[in-house]
């Protein structure tokens, strides 16, 4: 049996090729999570919890493949965003940005086993982040999500675009955080050819 992939088994929102905003329904997933707040860039406290997530997830894989024979592939960086102000997003005012940092994980990855992984890595890594390491399930359901192909801080104007034209034309308002799924890896891809999806929960107005 192959390894889960959350980019296999949930190719629709982990491979969508639709450059323009269009409508998803998704499942409920399971993740690790870590909070935090600040400028990505420049935060020392986002590199920390990024480094933090993929100790305990490296961690969790190993342990249930020993255990079980279960393994699965360790899943792209997601994030959900937000602000006191939408306009944070389209200007680019990264240092009021607050986030919550994700990696998907199989269903049958528990609580306690994130917890069992967070002491085991904590000892071996000696990273005070992995503490705020913990276990969310995501039920975000009906969402308008697009592929984004380039910079980051590119996605202003797609983003102006779902809240300024998209929503009101489908009688929809945003609803729960702004999510990102990175697909690529900013220190080895070009940004013009990073692929980053973009998914906002919505609901009828």
């Amino acid at each position: 049996m192959p390894p889960y992939d959350p980019k296999r088994e949930f190719k629709e929102f982990y491979a969508p090729k639709n450059t323009g905003w269009a409508l998803v329904d998704v499942p409920e997933q399971q993740f690790i999570a870590i909070d935090g707040s600040g400028n990505p860039n420049t935060a020392t406290e986002y590199t920390q919890a990024v480094e933090a997530l993929y100790t305990v997830a490296y961690t969790i894989k190993f342990a249930t493949k020993r255990a079980d024979g279960r393994d699965f592939v360790v899943a792209p960086l997601e994030g959900l965003w937000w602000a006191d102000d939408l306009e944070a997003f389209t200007t680019r005012a990264k240092d009021s940005w607050r986030w919550t940092m994700l990696v998907n994980q199989p269903a049958w990855i528990t609580e306690t086993a994130v917890e069992e992984a967070k002491t085991v890595a904590l000892a071996k890594k000696k990273l005070p982040a992995i503490a705020g390491v913990r276990y969310q399930t995501l039920n975000e359901g009906r969402c308008a999500q697009v592929l984004h192909v380039g910079s980051y801080d590119d996605e202003a104007p797609i983003l102006a675009h779902l809240h300024h034209e998209y929503l009101a034309a489908h009688e929809l308002e945003p609803v729960g955080q702004h999510h990102e799924i990175y697909l690529g890896d900013p220190r080895k891809t070009e940004p013009a050819k990073l692929k980053t999806i973009l998914r906002q929960p919505v609901r009828p107005i």
